[in-house]
């Protein structure tokens, strides 16, 4: 793994160095870099490295100015000795923000949370497929979503959300205690909404809170039929393609 460290403090970045290749000796730290200038300038005239470890504060800057003035893929894990600039951390490709003094442990943390994301989305586009890592990591879901019944606007909570169902047209929340209520929303809205944690796109109809799952049965040609505790309007299945990420989510 291609790592670089952004750093001003030499004695931190030798002390990071030297963390990051006792917890794996495949790890190369392509370069120790001091400043904003000579951040651009190396990520200018190199290869976007696998991951980058960053400073916030440098004596030219903020770092976040180099990844405005360049676009980068690499993730990045921010150390710095101020928790202040969390938020627009997360702007700029971020997975983890450490605080100093940075210890060994939590640097092996940051570490397993890129290699967990990277396994994830190890298909398709990495780059792509980073970005939807990120986003669901610093995603706000929504808490309740608003609905329209006989003239009134309901906040239905989310967490009473049973099921979603898309048929004809028409999108029904199906909730607690057998209410349901058609939204304005599609179910590609509400999938954007929903924390992927508790809600799971079944297929084009369905999507299904897992608080809900009673137990999965195998269906034909190694598909998934999910039983839930509330009642649904048909049979909730599960693709073979989509049957062993339902499994792994299940169980998390």
């Amino acid at each position: 793994m291609n790592i670089i460290i952004i750093e001003d403090e030499p004695l931190t970045a030798k002390d990071l160095k030297t963390i990051l290749t006792a917890i794996d000796q495949d790890i190369n730290v392509l370069a120790i870099l001091s400043s904003v200038a000579a951040s651009i300038k190396w990520l200018r005239d190199h290869t976007t490295p696998d991951l980058i470890f960053s400073d916030i504060q440098l004596g030219d800057g903020l770092s976040f100015e180099i990844f405005k003035e360049v676009a980068i893929t690499a993730p990045i894990i921010f150390c710095t000795a101020f928790d202040e600039y969390a938020i627009n951390a997360f702007e700029s490709n971020s997975i983890d923000y450490l605080l100093k003094p940075i210890e060994e442990d939590r640097v092996q943390k940051s570490l397993q949370k890129y290699r967990l994301i990277k396994q994830h989305y190890n298909g398709g586009s990495y780059e792509g497929n980073l970005q939807k890592a990120i986003s669901q990591i610093t995603h706000t879901y929504k808490q309740s979503i608003l609905v329209y019944y006989r003239e009134k606007i309901i906040p239905v909570k989310t967490n009473d959300i049973c099921l979603v169902h898309a048929t004809n047209g028409l999108v029904t929340l199906y909730a607690l205690y057998d209410q349901h209520y058609v939204t304005q929303y599609t179910i590609d809205q509400l999938e954007t909404m929903l924390d992927p944690a508790h809600f799971f796109r079944a297929n084009r109809q369905f999507m299904v809170n897992r608080n809900v799952v009673q137990n999965i049965e195998h269906y034909f040609n190694r598909r998934l039929v999910v039983h839930t505790h509330c009642s649904s309007p048909e049979k909730i299945i599960i693709s073979r393609l989509k049957a062993q990420d339902f499994l792994r989510w299940i169980e998390q």
